[in-house]
């Protein structure tokens, strides 16, 4: 393949590399896409994604919308050049940590603290795999802490990507549980204390009954990380079959994804109504089943009063 023949870089990615054309025209001196970048990150760190708009922006700087546009042409590729500049570069601290596991952990850690740090990086659209250079030096430093293991590529990626997801589904938690507190004014401890009891109010052992053993056990109470919990028995999992393949065993592949059907991705009229059909079906049969549940508990209560005065 030419150079001819590959792909346009879109202008945000472009932006991103620091490869794209910078106006001719414009307040040059006292603009360019870093300051445009900067407000906006500030502006969504102080009130989140919602207020960010190429207007709010402008006015930010003091500059009319028609500048930005000199600069940044779509809303769309301001966002993604915010997320590349929160995004940051991973630091040099998870080089220092003994073994690929620990510096999967580091870069978990460090993950998680970003998202923290700028919740409304969660809320951005995941639109295929990272081509922006901060991005790309996470997946290269998740990457490079597997060198030397038997891996494969493709099992280096797949590794990689549980980590990630792993810190993203924990870094949304977290931040859920942060704006409780900001809103409601309560402490973290007060929070979880207020989620328990509105479980303990609703979860019943004989419609939920897991659950309610779960409840009753004070799970939501805990202290304990059930995402790093997680996070290590996987990597229990990987560090076995890195052992594995150390004895000479054979690499497994995983070639199928989940599999959708056709009219599912297509979004078919039709196939939609008959879930929707499903759904309320489901629904009723729960509730079918709740009923039947309490007419058996008072039958059983009457029953016993019967008894208890024969």
């Amino acid at each position: 393949m030419t150079d001819a023949d590959l792909p346009e870089l879109p202008r945000g990615i472009a932006l991103a590399w620091g490869v794209a054309a910078s106006p001719q025209r414009g307040p040059k001196r006292e603009m360019s896409v870093e300051r445009i970048v900067d407000a906006a990150v500030e502006l969504a760190d102080a009130e989140g994604i919602g207020a960010v708009s190429m207007a709010a922006v402008a006015a930010k700087l003091g500059f009319t919308p028609m500048s930005l546009y000199r600069y940044v042409s779509a809303k769309d590729d301001l966002l993604l050049l915010m997320q590349e500049q929160a995004t940051g570069l991973p630091s040099e601290a998870h080089l220092e940590a003994d073994g690929w596991r620990a510096r999967l952990l580091a870069l978990y850690q460090e993950q998680i603290l970003l998202y923290l740090r700028h919740p409304w990086m969660l809320s951005l659209p995941i639109t295929g795999s990272p081509v922006t250079p901060n991005s790309s030096a996470w997946l290269d430093a998740a990457l490079s802490a597997l060198d030397g293991t038997p891996l494969t590529e493709e099992e280096r990626i797949a590794v990689a990507l549980s980590v990630t997801g792993s810190a993203r589904w924990c870094g949304i938690v977290q931040a859920g549980y942060t704006e409780q507190v900001r809103v409601t004014g309560l402490s973290p401890e007060e929070v979880a204390l207020r989620e328990s009891a509105l479980f303990d109010r609703v979860i019943t052992a004989e419609e939920f009954p897991a659950l309610r053993r779960a409840v009753d056990a004070g799970v939501f109470l805990s202290e304990a990380d059930p995402f790093r919990f997680g996070l290590e028995r996987v990597l229990d999992g990987v560090e076995g079959y890195i052992a594995g393949l150390d004895r000479g065993a054979p690499h497994v592949s995983t070639a199928d994804w989940t599999g959708l059907d056709p009219a599912e991705l297509a979004g078919d009229r039709k196939l939609k109504d008959a879930q929707k059909a499903v759904r309320e079906a489901e629904k009723a049969l729960r509730v079918a089943r709740k009923l039947e549940r309490q007419a058996r508990k008072d039958a059983a209560e009457r029953l016993a009063r019967g008894r208890s005065g024969s």
